[in-house]
C-alpha cells in the first residue's frame, strides 16, 4: 500500500479510519484509496485556487474517470491507485461522477440554504456515494440494500456533520440547513453569519436533528440484515457518528460551539464494540 495514502487517512483524523483499520488488506487498501480520493476532491473545492482553476481541476477528474474506466490508463497517482485497489470490487463509474458533481455544488458559489430537494441530493452525493462504494468493498452485492442503507446512513452522517460544523461552515459563507427549515423557524435570511446568531436557529437545527434521528434508526435496522463481516465496519462508523449526534442532542441544539469531540480512545472503544458484536 502506498504509505502516502495511508498517511492522508490517518493524519486527517477521520472517524472512518477505525472502520478501515480492521479490514482485510485488499479491502483496507481500497477504502484508504477511496477516502484519499474524497479528501482530494474536498481539498480542491475548499482550496484557495480561483473558481476557474477549481472548475478546471474538477473537470480534469471527470476526464480521469474516463481514463480509469474506459481507457484503462489513469493519468494521476490517485487515479492509478483507484484502478489498482478499487476496480476489483466493481465500483460504478457513475457513483464517482456523482460524488464529484455533489461536492462541486459549492463551486462557483458556496451552498446557502438549499431547497430540501437539493439538500437530499447533496447528502446522497457527498455521503451516500462513499457509503454505496464502501458497502460494495465490504462485500454487499444487494443493490436494493446498498441504495437504502447508503442513503439512510449517508443522510444521518452528513446531517450530523452539518449540525456539528454549522459555525465553521458559516465562517466560510456556507449554510447547509434547508431553506424550508429556516422558514419554519421564522428565519427569513440566508446569510450564514447572520443565521448562526439568530435566536430561532435552535428550531431549524431541531428539525434537521429529527431527520438524522430517523435515518440513524432506519440505518441500524438495515445493518441488522447484513452478514456479520459486512455489518461490522458499517456499524463502526455508524456508532462513532451516533456518538457525536448524541453529545449534541444531550447538550441542546441551541449550542453551536464548541464542536463535540470524541477522543481516539473513545473511537477505538466504539469500533471494538462493533467488531465484537454478534450482529
Amino acid at each position: 500500500m502506498n504509505n502516502n495514502i495511508k498517511k492522508i487517512v490517518k493524519k486527517s483524523g477521520t472517524s472512518f479510519f477505525w472502520s478501515m483499520r480492521f479490514l482485510p488488506k485488499a479491502k483496507r487498501e481500497a477504502m484508504y484509496t477511496l477516502y484519499a480520493f474524497c479528501r482530494h476532491i474536498d481539498d480542491i473545492v475548499d482550496g484557495d485556487s480561483s473558481i476557474a482553476e477549481k472548475q478546471e481541476l474538477l473537470q480534469a477528474w471527470r476526464e480521469e474517470m474516463d481514463n480509469i474506466y474506459d481507457k484503462k490508463v489513469p493519468a494521476t497517482d490517485i487515479g492509478r491507485k483507484i484502478y489498482k485497489n478499487c476496480m476489483r470490487f466493481k465500483l460504478p463509474k457513475s457513483e464517482f461522477l456523482r460524488l464529484i458533481d455533489s461536492i462541486s455544488m459549492d463551486v462557483p458559489n458556496p451552498v446557502q440554504a438549499p431547497s430540501l430537494n437539493d439538500f437530499y441530493s447533496y447528502c446522497r452525493g457527498v455521503a451516500g456515494v462513499p457509503g454505496s462504494l464502501s458497502l460494495r468493498i465490504f462485500g454487499c452485492s444487494d443493490e436494493k440494500m446498498i441504495e437504502e442503507l447508503s442513503s439512510s446512513l449517508g443522510n444521518a452522517l452528513q446531517i450530523t456533520n452539518i449540525l456539528r460544523d454549522v459555525k465553521e461552515d458559516a465562517l466560510a459563507d456556507r449554510l447547509y440547513i434547508p431553506r424550508e427549515f429556516l422558514e419554519k423557524a421564522d428565519i427569513n435570511i440566508t446569510d450564514p453569519k447572520s443565521v448562526i446568531t439568530d435566536k430561532n436557529l435552535v428550531f431549524a437545527r431541531e428539525e434537521l436533528a429529527k431527520l438524522a434521528s430517523k435515518d440513524f434508526q432506519k440505518a441500524y435496522e438495515l445493518i441488522k440484515l447484513l452478514d456479520k463481516k459486512t455489518a461490522r465496519p458499517v456499524k463502526m462508523i455508524a456508532n462513532i457518528y451516533k456518538k457525536y449526534f448524541d453529545i449534541m442532542q444531550k447538550r441542546g441544539w441551541e449550542v453551536i460551539s464548541p464542536k463535540p469531540t470524541i477522543s481516539k480512545f473513545e473511537k477505538l472503544a466504539l469500533a471494538l464494540k462493533a467488531l465484537l458484536s454478534n450482529k
